[in-house]
């Protein structure tokens, strides 16, 4: 097997290894409502496959009273039966399955037991005011024999009281296996994420940290580092940065840096080539300017979405002004 070289000493001597959590589908999914081809998600799967990526990120499992399966893709479901085409015939290695469910926009009966399932973990994601209802997916999550983690996003609007309740909650009410930091506005910086790890590693006993950043001021990749450096164990990231707005840390980077032989990183190159350069035809994602004043000003990046489709969309500094208004 073919594996990153290393450039002299390998970066990650001395530390644990870290666990890389693709999530090229789901995140990206945010973009074209989740409507990938099977064949797009096979062939993506079985590249983080043969790359040696740990978990594979497939996509939601959210509720189908909130989400028509008439305007939204199979992967906003993530269907069991859906889920078991993608698998099939494919060499699976040690890669695991996750998905993902809103803590707003999930039902709990909508998991069945991880002995039916072809999936390994379940990722609930909740905005501070949500907690409670995270706590409730989680541990039905948990019961039924799956790998769990609650995802905190829009960390950088939570108050720090507030952060401190939740991750107490966390600790004493869940089994989660980790707890994420979500810059999901592209807000934070390096010596922000450092002082969330220690908050992290303060309140939370034997759980991992994960962390998932947003690029809107060119930071997911940095931010990403620095939170590897500072004893995060779960590094989220996506294929060529694919994912709403400004997109994500890219995980080619990521395996670059990281110089881990366990990593391949030539599968990731190819299916970049094969599948992202077509999709960047259809959807566009990336650093721009309105997606970088939102992150400035620690905004949702939802008002830069709806200016990049204005004939407007060069107008800089009207566009500040009416975020800083």
């Amino acid at each position: 097997i073919k594996t990153t070289p290393a450039r002299g000493k390998q970066l990650i001597m001395g530390k644990k290894s870290p666990i890389i959590l693709d999530c090229t589908l789901r995140d990206g999914g945010l973009t074209n409502k989740s409507q990938f081809s099977l064949k797009t998600v096979r062939t993506v799967y079985q590249a983080a496959c043969r790359a040696g990526i740990d978990f594979i990120e497939l996509g939601y499992r959210n509720s189908k009273s909130l989400f028509s399966p008439s305007e939204y893709g199979p992967w906003r479901f993530c269907d069991e039966q859906q889920l078991c085409k993608v698998v099939a015939g494919l060499k699976q290695g040690n890669t695991k399955i996750s998905i993902m469910q809103d803590a707003h926009k999930a039902d709990s009966e909508d998991i069945i037991p991880k002995p039916d399932s072809v999936v390994d973990m379940i990722r609930i994601a909740t905005y501070g005011n949500d907690i409670s209802k995270a706590i409730i997916l989680a541990n039905n999550a948990s019961d039924k024999g799956y790998q769990t983690t609650i995802n905190i996003m829009a960390i950088s609007q939570v108050e720090t009281k507030v952060l401190n309740i939740i991750l107490q909650k966390i600790q004493a009410e869940t089994k989660v296996e980790a707890v994420y930091i979500v810059d999901s506005y592209g807000a934070l910086y390096p010596e922000n994420i450092n002082s969330l790890i220690k908050k992290f590693q303060f309140y939370l006993e034997n759980k991992k940290i994960g962390i998932h950043c947003h690029n809107n001021q060119q930071l997911a990749f940095a931010n990403t580092i620095k939170g590897f450096k500072s004893g995060v164990d779960f590094l989220d990231a996506t294929l060529f940065g694919f994912g709403r707005a400004a997109g994500n840390c890219p995980v080619e980077l990521l395996v670059g840096y990281l110089r881990n032989p366990k990593y391949d990183i030539s599968p990731l190159l190819d299916v970049i080539k094969k599948e992202m350069f077509s999709h960047n035809k259809e959807i566009e994602w990336g650093y721009q300017i309105p997606y970088m004043l939102t992150g400035i000003l620690d905004k949702h990046p939802h008002a830069a979405l709806e200016w990049m489709k204005s004939p407007n969309k060069f107008d800089f500094v009207q566009f500040y002004d009416n975020l800083s208004d």
